[in-house]
């Protein structure tokens, strides 16, 4: 080497290699954060919507909610469950093998704070045929302390026919 080009290195600040690790670490983890934030943020895959003849089915009030009670309650682990019961009747012509409905949590807001999909007839529950009404029960143990407990919205989201 000779003595200008040794001089010219020795002008010039070396970055340490530690920093440049710690730096890629950062954007790394800055690149994480990001990602996982935006994916939270998106709405989870929802089953099958309404199709034009569920809506049709709902709207002729063929298929109807009544007596829906909500009460808390607490768990052996000193854990709150919060139970929404009643009863959905089919006043239609039609067999029914799943209704799903959205049951949906505000804060005092007035803002989503959960959004759960949930079936209220099923394989588990049997189909609802013409003229039959049954109970159901939803049981929430993940609801938001900002929830402004309220009934949440229930709205019909899902109906397969027989």
């Amino acid at each position: 080497m000779t003595e200008n080009s040794a001089n010219a290195t020795a002008g010039k600040p070396r970055v340490p290699t530690a920093a440049l690790i710690i730096l890629a670490l950062l954007g790394a983890g800055g690149l994480g954060f990001w990602y996982l934030d935006r994916a939270s943020k998106r709405l989870p895959a929802q089953g099958p919507t309404l199709t034009p003849e569920a809506k049709t089915y709902v709207r002729n009030r063929n298929l109807e909610l009544s007596g829906v009670e909500m009460k808390a309650s607490e768990t052996y682990l000193k854990q709150m469950v919060v139970e929404i019961t009643g009863q959905i009747a089919n006043n239609g012509g039609r067999g029914i093998r799943v209704v799903e409905i959205n049951c949906v949590f505000y804060d005092p807001y007035g803002q989503v704070v959960l959004r759960e999909r949930v079936p209220i007839v099923g394989r588990r529950m049997g189909g609802l045929a013409p003229g039959e009404r049954k109970n159901f029960r939803l049981p929430f143990d993940t609801i938001p302390e900002s929830w402004n407990q309220t009934m949440p919205q229930l709205v019909i989201a899902s109906i397969l026919f027989d």
